[in-house]
């Protein structure tokens, strides 16, 4: 096996950033290498952070690390991650946007529409969950965002419930990232899901974005695991490597999950700064509690 350090040193990443043949071919020997020992978390990986990488050869390299699956895949990208042995953990299937989201009665008739028709393919592909949002406030105040979501969740439900697939509603920062969005705290988003009252409508707890707004990540997702059906990773601050620059444990954090019993997926989404697939490999190898 060959050790970070002994890689870093003979491909030159500590000094010039050598990119001899030599180097490449160790790179690649590198992140190549199955960091899955003990598996009891099931790890996903995002796409739009490797994009730069072609998605076979990103399959591949996910595949060889003992990865089974990529997140946040485009409808007709689901099948080259199935041809590469894996599945998409989350997949894009016209459930709105992050600002055009389930808080306006208006958005519902198209993700209505959209679910019906991607929902029953992503059951066909083995996609086990979609994503959706909770949209922008633009002055909508809680109560009516939260009456408009159940509305909207309630319409599509049904759907998720006959093809096996859950529907995830992402929670978001509104400090850093997203401006104005409404489900930026657990309390709303779970709130919503209690009231849909469906095992097929869960939140994506991302915990980059909720270690902004909250903190407090072991407690509330313990406290609130029944609600969530996916999770994702990110560095605190910056939303880079899951390493000492940043403020979350995240074996404690992947730990805690793991207690709780869940069987789903937790997907990386966070941005490479170095070699991205040595940066992909760390963070597994890291969250592999």
């Amino acid at each position: 096996m060959i050790s970070r350090r002994a890689f870093l040193a003979t491909a030159g990443f500590a000094t010039a950033g050598v990119r001899s043949a030599k180097a490449l071919a160790l790179r690649e020997a590198f992140a190549r290498q199955n960091v899955v020992k003990n598996g009891r978390l099931k790890q996903s990986v995002s796409r739009w952070p490797y994009a730069k990488i072609p998605l076979p050869e990103f399959c591949r390299a996910v595949a060889e690390m003992g990865l089974t699956a990529v997140d946040l895949l485009e409808e007709d990208e689901w099948p080259i991650a199935r041809q590469a042995g894996l599945v998409c953990s989350m997949g894009y299937a016209g459930g709105g946007s992050i600002k055009d989201g389930l808080n306006v009665k208006a958005n519902h008739d198209a993700i209505v529409r959209n679910f019906e028709r991607t929902i029953p393919r992503a059951a066909a592909l083995q996609v086990p969950n979609v994503i959706t949002f909770f949209g922008n406030k633009r002055g909508m105040s809680d109560d009516e965002a939260m009456t408009n979501c159940v509305a909207g969740l309630n319409r599509v439900k049904k759907i998720g419930e006959d093809h096996g697939v859950t529907i995830c509603v992402e929670l978001l920062n509104s400090k850093v990232n997203h401006a104005d969005y409404q489900g930026d705290r657990t309390a709303f988003g779970v709130a919503i899901v209690k009231a849909v009252d469906s095992p097929r409508v869960k939140l994506l707890y991302d915990i980059y974005h909720m270690q902004i707004m909250e903190g407090d990540l072991v407690h509330t997702i313990t406290d609130n695991h029944q609600y969530i059906g996916h999770y994702h990773t990110g560095g605190v601050p910056g939303r880079h490597e899951l390493d000492e620059t940043q403020e979350v444990n995240w074996p404690a954090v992947c730990r805690a999950i793991v207690d709780t019993g869940f069987h789903g997926f937790v997907a990386h989404e966070f941005v490479p700064t170095r070699d991205p697939l040595t940066s992909l490999r760390e963070a597994v190898a890291l969250c592999d509690v």
